[in-house]
């Protein structure tokens, strides 16, 4: 065995079974789409906390997956060695926002895509599901569901309440109600006719009640 036969191996082999254009090709467009996956991302986001890591992450993720599914496509052993490698890895982090599984999700599609070279189905599906997002997600707000919680003093003034509430929303539902002397508490489910929460404030003022709360949910009640 001398020097040469050392490097006489696959792997000095495969280092032109991509070409550079294509990689470059595929990088830029991986990139170029993951900006606007973000940029839906941003737009749409609808939750407590806004994570700037996680739009980054979105960039990284169609990146990285083009990356590796061009590796793939490339070599039918080393896509079999990639299945195997990849089926030990476990992913810890949790999914606060439903939305968010859709956007991981989307991400790695267009990147698949992308480096199978299906690069019109990768944009316009992408254009297309960003408009599909914007269209839904950025909804009225008064369309989204609401938790009124009202505190009154006795059984006349909690018929009063309700009655007023129930003319000044489109939809009121009694979700729970605990009763105590002198007191009754009631959460009701309510779907607001305008953007307009100036019924708090009347409610508040009526005789009979002692206070009214009103609270956004994401249509999950637990009593």
């Amino acid at each position: 065995m001398n020097f040469n036969d050392i490097f006489k191996s696959g792997f000095l082999e495969n280092i032109n079974s991509v070409s550079i254009l294509d990689m470059v090709v595929a990088l830029i467009l991986a990139f170029g789409l993951g900006v606007f996956i973000f940029f839906i991302y941003k737009k749409t986001f609808s939750g407590v906390m806004y994570s700037s890591s996680f739009g980054v992450t979105l960039i990284a993720l169609t990146m990285i997956t083009t990356v590796v599914i061009l590796a793939v496509t490339s070599n039918v052993v080393l896509s079999l060695g990639m299945v195997g490698a990849l089926s030990i890895v476990r992913f810890r982090t949790a999914i606060k926002e439903p939305l968010d599984i859709a956007f991981l999700f989307w991400s790695i599609a267009v990147g698949i895509v992308l480096a199978a070279g299906m690069i019109p189905l990768a944009v316009v599906g992408s254009l297309a599901i960003g408009i599909v997002l914007l269209v839904f997600v950025n909804r009225k707000p008064h369309l989204n569901p609401y938790i009124v919680v009202l505190s009154c003093e006795g059984h006349e003034s909690e018929q009063q309440a309700v009655g007023f509430l129930k003319s000044r929303v489109q939809r009121c539902v009694v979700k729970s109600k605990t009763a105590r002397k002198g007191m009754v508490e009631l959460n009701l489910e309510i779907r607001m006719k305008e953007d307009d929460t100036d019924f708090v404030n009347e409610l508040a003022e009526m005789e009979g009640v002692s206070s009214a709360v009103l609270v956004s949910y994401i249509g999950e009640y637990m009593g």
